[in-house]
């Protein structure tokens, strides 16, 4: 499998689109004016308690107030209380930890009451955007990624990515990460970190405590409601995140931007700075690589996957559906479990490229054409497994329930993408209905008599919608002749299939317009 990204910048921000053997994957969206992004450092000041939740809503600047569950807290969320008061008041540098001293641990039983009461302040970090009318998502389990480790202070636990499997490289790397970090100050091994020398590991580690140091040097002028320490932008982050060497091409339309790009490849990947390049074209990037019409035909309420079956998706704010249906396929009797099976299976690939594509979060229910075998049932769930193993996203599959339902459970940390490939209707305006037809056949007839008769007007041209027009100057006696035999006047009729159902157009022999509607 390789992999394409491809960046477009302009007035409204950045789109980033994730090409996976030529087809669109993911779909991110970054505005100009975009905040609250997940990862960002923020001194938050609680606003009210609420004992019945177990949670606080914080004032971070954000239009509504953010949510502080107390399982968000952390176990070491007095310490991270601690250092925050104790760098406002200049007592601390905050960046070094070897010599602070940790406070006692929280329970996960406990109440958010006994940490916190109104009007502190402490260090918050952005767990999921604001969604819909609900604020950010924020927590005090604070934590820095970076392109091989997430640092988290407050802590001295390494832990490992479960995709690593090596037992060695698993020894080495818990070796390599106790040698270098720092006391009071835990790691997390990601798994690009697999076969990475010490130099560049070490050199990851250090960046992650000097984004600390920046962060604790930024506390000390900070103000409640206001951010400390951003994540980066969408771009950083995706790309250190997913950038590895089945990355063939990344193509960028700003110079600016494509500058910025290399020199950030070029120390999270060294050597794949080489696959960036700046678009230089004269159409559309997007339209270039072919992933403006995939998202046309991608984000729709149908979309086609195989032959004539395809997906119905529909959406709420907390649930999202997926209808697998057959379209025109006929199956006989006795190989019907199996041309079913096969639909459902290549049905699969497609509902885990629409989950990633369009960022659904929450609850997903997914209703396949139903099947009898259980082995049948079994190996499509764990098809639909395997297909959602590159999803970044945590989820959890469930089996098939006995009415043929598979439901799916997959973090949401921002608003899913929504690409809006409907228009408002030019013929009711999205109002959903239309004038009669006798009321359009009147308008037109009368239309034609002032024509004829009020103006004088000789040879008149018809031109209107070809079921308009059939309908005009087909069978017999038809409309037309019907006219001849009551005016004297022949009308000549012409099919434009441009023209909506209830738009016609008057023009004289020489082809000028004289009346539209």
């Amino acid at each position: 499998m390789t992999n394409e990204l491809i960046v477009s910048k302009h007035g409204g921000g950045v789109d980033i689109a994730l090409l996976c053997d030529k087809k669109l994957t993911e779909l991110h969206r970054e505005g100009s004016s975009s905040s609250y992004h997940v990862g960002d450092f923020y001194l938050g000041r609680i606003k009210k308690i609420s004992p019945s939740l177990n949670a606080a809503f914080v004032d971070i600047g954000s239009e509504k107030d953010a949510f502080l569950h107390y399982y968000d807290l952390g176990p070491n969320v007095r310490s991270v209380k601690k250092l925050t008061r104790m760098v406002l008041d200049g007592k601390t540098s905050a960046a070094d930890l070897d010599r602070f001293e940790m406070e006692e641990q929280t329970v996960k039983t406990g109440k958010i009451s006994q940490v916190f009461k109104k009007s502190d302040v402490v260090l918050v970090q952005v767990l999921k955007e604001p969604i819909s009318n609900k604020g950010p998502k924020i927590g005090c389990d604070i934590s820095i990624a970076g392109r091989y480790f997430v640092l988290v202070p407050f802590s001295n636990h390494i832990s490992l990515s479960k995709k690593i499997g090596n037992p060695e490289e698993k020894k080495r790397l818990k070796k390599l990460a106790q040698t270098l970090k720092p006391e009071n100050f835990g790691v997390i091994i990601r798994t690009v970190a697999e076969g990475v020398d010490i130099t560049e590991l070490d050199q990851d580690l250090r960046s992650l405590l000097k984004k600390w140091d920046q962060l604790a040097q930024n506390l000390k002028t900070a103000q409640p409601g206001r951010m400390v320490l951003g994540e980066g932008s969408r771009l950083d982050t995706f790309l250190r995140d997913v950038l590895n060497e089945s990355f063939t091409q990344i193509s960028v339309n700003d110079k600016d931007l494509f500058q910025e790009l290399q020199s950030y490849v070029g120390k999270i990947a060294p050597g794949l700075e080489k696959i960036v390049r700046l678009y230089q074209g004269k159409s559309d990037i997007f339209d270039h690589f072919n992933v403006s019409r995939q998202i046309r035909s991608s984000f729709g309420k149908t979309v086609p996957f195989s032959g004539s079956a395809y997906l119905v998706v529909e959406h709420t704010e907390a649930l999202h559906v997926f209808d697998v249906n057959s379209g025109n396929a006929v199956f006989d009797a006795e190989n019907r479990e199996a041309n079913v099976s096969r639909i459902n299976m290549e049905a699969v690939g497609e509902i885990a490229r629409q989950i990633r594509l369009r960022d659904m979060g929450g609850i997903i229910v997914v209703d396949f054409i139903d099947m009898k075998d259980p082995q049948l049932k079994k190996n499509l769930n764990q098809a639909l497994r395997d297909a959602m193993k590159t999803d970044r996203a945590r989820h959890t599959i469930l089996p098939m329930s006995k009415f043929g339902l598979v439901e799916i459970t997959r973090e949401r940390v921002r608003p899913q993408t929504v690409i809006l490939n409907t228009e408002t209707c030019p013929s009711c305006n999205g109002s959903g209905r239309i004038e009669s037809s006798v009321q359009l056949f009147e308008m037109l007839e009368n239309t034609l008599v002032y024509l004829w008769e009020n103006l004088n007007h000789k040879g008149v041209v018809l031109k209107a919608h070809p079921f308009i027009a059939a309908y005009i100057s087909k069978g017999f006696p038809s409309v037309r002749w019907k006219w001849w035999w009551k005016y004297r006047h022949w009308l000549r009729v012409e099919s434009v299939d441009t023209f909506h159902i209830g738009e016609y157009q008057f023009e004289d022999r020489n082809g000028k317009e004289i009346s539209r509607l």
